[in-house]
Formats: structure tokens, C-alpha cells, sequence
């Protein structure tokens, strides 16, 4: 039995205790929500970990990409970088690996894992079949679907599958004046076996075949978005609403079979659209759990992306969004460092936080409470162990040369704090 089945039933499972838990709220709330598809648990039966849930009235989720590349793969590092996400706060972590022993990566980064894990199948197949010098277009069906059924038998939590792209979504997309066309590599991988095969999607055309494996091993569909934006000037065109309806109609279609599904959104948006992009997946996909990546309402922060996507991710979350995957400042210029993840994991962590005030969370409100309570009376400990980055706040303190003393280098003996104490006889 899958989550959503055992709550359609009425069951309340171990899984949605913990996630209640940590949610400071109660399993029957949790088991409704699942059952309504608004709240999914991404948890295989093969991956034993401390569930989270991801969706309506829940905390905003975080996942952080890891993995090797062609030319770059080290399984120590990524299991560092693994380390370093989890440390900073990442609810999920998703294996893009496309280099090196990649059951043997993927199998460590599972048993390693305290958290989600999360993969896009395809990478693994396109790669194995680069690897023996075929085209990507020979790939066959049944390789994709093997894959899919061994990550799953593995023990993968969720996996993201580009089933909105189809033929006629690539109709629409050649008729549009896009200025990047498909900036996915799911997506353009799955565009270029269509055209080239003259075929449909096999995950679109043989969707039920997808749906037994995942209800098998209770695998959360994340629909992806490859007709994405690449850019600002892109965004919510024909080809990306277009995607968007069929998501829609496939979620429906999986909810109905079982299966938990969540959509995955966009991409590069101009701030003043994302709210309204938020709002408008919720409407077509029915209320499922919207996962983003970013979104980056600028094009042009190269290096700092990580900034512009948790600028993009906190309306996002304010907005809707349920699960923000970050964005590191490697983006679009090269493989993530280890410190890299941590600085993505740090960014959209702020961005969730900041959108789960928006949200009316009330842990998120008790939190920015006991920090101001603790900066009005100089606790120093006690805001560390509130704020988002305790490591790089502690660092910063130790620094000052007023460490050791209640006031900060900035203000010293005019801190304004002490000022006011004494202007209105305060002790």
C-alpha cells in the first residue's frame, strides 16, 4: 500500500506521525491532506528514514542536487556534499549523477542518506547508452523503464519523470518565438528521442506502465517541467502552459492509480509573475505540491544565483510553492563545490523560512520571536542556536574584538539597545 492509499483507507501510517511531529500538528490532519493529494511523503518502502511530508499547511521543503559529471566524479565527495546539505537544513537530496559507477553512487547515497532522496532516471540510461557510444535516440523503451523499476527497487524516494513533453507540446514549443528553446536536459532528452523516433513519450504514452512501478515500491512522481524557462523572457509562453495542462491531467490520472505526485516548476520568472505563477499551477494541477527550482527572476547574477533564486524562492513559498530546490552560486558555470551546496542549502533555507512567515507557520513566527527576545537581552547562545547559519554567525562574532561584552563592534557603547534602556529608565 502506497501513503495516499493507506489515507484514501483511513490508515494512519507511521510515516504521517512523523511528519505530524515534526510539523507540530496532528496525524489525522496529516492522513486528510495526503488522502486529498494536497500532501505527499516521499518515502519508499526500501529507504528507511525519519519521514517529511511536502504540500499543503506544511513547513516550506528544501532539496539540494548532487552528483558527478562526465568529466568530474568522485563518490567521497558527493557523499561530503550529501553531508554538508543534510548540516545546513536540506529536507531532500537529489542524485543527478551522470559519470562514474552510477548504481554503485546511487546505491551509497541512499544508504547514506538521512533524508529523501530524490533522481531523474533518465540521466542514468541516456548515459549508459553515451557510454556505449550509441545515439541518445537509440534508447528504448524498455531500457527507460527498467531503469526507472531498478532505482525504485533501490530504494529512491521520488523521481522526477518529463512526461508533459510530448508531441504535441514539441508542436507548440517549434511555433513559439523562445530565445533559449529547452533549457531541461530531462526535457531535451526526452524532445530528442521523440523527434528523432517520430514517436511519442513512452513515460506519456505508457503512463500506467510508470504508475505500477511507482505504486509497487510507493514512489512519489515529481512531474517535470521541461519546457521550463531558461530565461525571463520566456516565461509562462505556450509551450510551458501547454506542459502544464497535461502535468495537470497526469497527476489526476496518478492520484486516481495511488500514486503520490507532486509538479515541478520553473525556472527563470520575472519577480512580478512568480505569485501568479504559483497561483496558477494550484488551479490546473488540482492543489498537487509545487516543487521549484528558484525561480531566478534575473538572468544576469552569475555567481551569485544562489541569491537571486532565494530572492525568487521567497515569494514562491509566500505564494504557494511547497518545496523550493536550490540553486547554488555554481549555477550555469560548473559543478557545485562542497561548500557551494552549503551555501545553496543556506539561501533557500532563508527563502523558505521567509515564506513560511508568509504562510502564517507558527513555528516560523515562534522562531523570529525567540531571536528578537534574545537580541533585546545580549544572548548570544541563544541566537546562534536560532538563526538559520549558527556556524557562520558564531564565526562572525568570534571575530569582533567586543566578543566578550554585550554590544557589537558596529555600535559599541552607543548601542541603541542600552540607549533606550536608560532614556526611559529600563533596566
Amino acid at each position: 500500500m502506497t501513503q495516499l492509499e493507506d489515507a484514501a483507507a483511513g490508515r494512519v501510517t507511521e510515516a504521517m506521525r512523523q511528519v505530524a511531529e515534526y510539523e507540530n500538528t496532528d496525524s489525522e490532519t496529516i492522513r486528510q491532506q495526503v488522502a486529498a493529494g494536497a500532501v505527499v511523503i516521499p518515502k519508499n518502502i526500501n529507504h528507511a528514514f525519519i519521514a517529511r511530508g511536502v504540500g499543503k499547511g506544511l513547513k516550506t521543503k528544501v532539496n539540494a542536487n548532487i552528483g558527478t559529471s562526465p568529466s568530474h566524479f568522485d563518490l567521497s565527495e558527493e557523499l561530503g556534499k550529501l553531508d554538508v546539505a543534510v548540516a545546513a537544513g536540506a529536507d531532500a537530496v537529489m542524485d543527478l549523477s551522470t559519470g562514474g559507477d552510477l548504481g554503485e553512487i546511487l546505491t551509497s547515497i541512499i544508504a547514506h542518506s538521512p533524508v529523501m532522496i530524490g533522481t531523474v532516471p533518465i540521466y542514468k540510461t541516456v548515459s549508459r547508452v553515451m557510454a556505449e557510444n550509441r545515439p541518445c535516440a537509440e534508447v528504448t523503451e524498455d531500457e527507460i523503464f527498467d531503469e526507472i523499476e531498478f532505482q525504485a527497487k533501490t530504494g529512491v524516494d521520488f523521481i522526477t519523470v518529463h512526461c508533459g513533453i510530448t508531441r504535441q507540446s514539441i508542436q507548440v514549443l517549434e511555433k513559439s518565438n523562445r530565445l533559449m528553446g529547452i533549457v531541461s536536459r530531462g526535457g531535451s532528452l526526452m524532445a530528442e528521442w521523440i523527434v528523432k523516433n517520430h514517436a511519442e513519450n513512452p513515460l506519456y504514452e505508457k503512463f500506467d506502465r510508470l504508475l505500477d512501478i511507482c505504486r509497487e515500491y510507493d514512489v512519489t512522481l515529481s512531474l517535470g517541467d521541461g519546457l521550463r524557462p531558461g530565461t525571463i523572457f520566456d516565461a509562462e509562453d505556450g509551450a510551458q502552459i501547454t506542459e502544464m495542462i497535461t502535468l495537470g491531467q497526469l497527476a489526476e490520472q496518478a492520484r486516481n492509480a495511488g500514486v503520490q505526485v507532486m509538479i515541478e516548476g520553473p525556472g527563470h520568472v520575472p519577480l512580478s509573475r512568480i505569485a501568479g505563477d504559483m497561483k496558477m499551477q494550484k488551479r490546473i494541477c488540482g492543489g498537487a505540491p509545487y516543487y521549484v527550482l528558484g525561480p531566478l527572476p534575473t538572468d544576469i547574477a552569475a555567481g551569485y544565483d544562489h541569491i537571486t533564486a532565494a530572492i525568487g524562492g521567497a515569494i514562491a513559498a509566500a505564494s504557494g510553492a511547497d518545496f523550493l530546490c536550490y540553486v547554488t552560486p555554481a549555477e550555469h558555470l560548473s559543478l557545485p563545490t562542497i561548500e557551494d551546496v552549503r551555501e545553496g542549502v543556506i539561501a533557500s533555507k532563508i527563502a523558505a523560512h521567509i515564506g513560511d512567515l508568509e504562510k502564517g507557520v507558527a513555528s516560523a513566527w515562534d522562531r523570529d520571536r525567540k531571536m528578537s527576545e534574545a537580541r533585546n537581552r545580549f544572548d548570544w547562545q541563544t541566537m546562534f542556536s536560532v538563526c538559520i547559519d549558527p556556524e557562520k554567525a558564531k564565526k562572525m562574532r568570534l571575530r569582533s574584538e567586543d566578543r566578550d561584552r554585550d554590544v557589537c563592534t558596529m555600535c559599541g557603547d552607543m548601542c541603541a539597545l542600552k540607549t533606550h534602556r536608560r532614556a526611559f529608565d529600563k533596566k
